[in-house]
């Protein structure tokens, strides 16, 4: 199964960007993306403070060495697909 984490806060226009800029992606990917509030835990708002929206590979639970960050601020469609076709053809 492919995972991403989208890390940002629920009072973002980014992070509402972000998000909406990934649904096209799912026309030709199958994957599950995790939203992850950074306020909900003073961990992750210490880790990403403004640098919000984040988007991660794997879910939040994975460890770091498990994850890279694909792109902070604004989606980079090409980043993000050239690993979501990385990740569907080991899948």
């Amino acid at each position: 199964m492919i995972e991403l984490t989208l890390y940002g806060r629920t009072y973002c226009h980014l992070c509402d960007d972000m998000k909406n800029a990934l649904e096209p992606f799912r026309r030709g990917f199958s994957f599950v993306l995790h939203e992850v509030d950074v306020d909900s835990d003073p961990t992750l708002e210490e880790r990403f403070g403004e640098l919000v929206p984040v988007l991660m590979t794997g879910a939040p639970h994975a460890s770091p060495d498990e994850t890279q960050e694909l792109c902070h601020y604004f989606l980079d469609a090409p980043a993000v697909q050239m690993w979501l076709k990385t990740q569907a053809a080991h899948n």
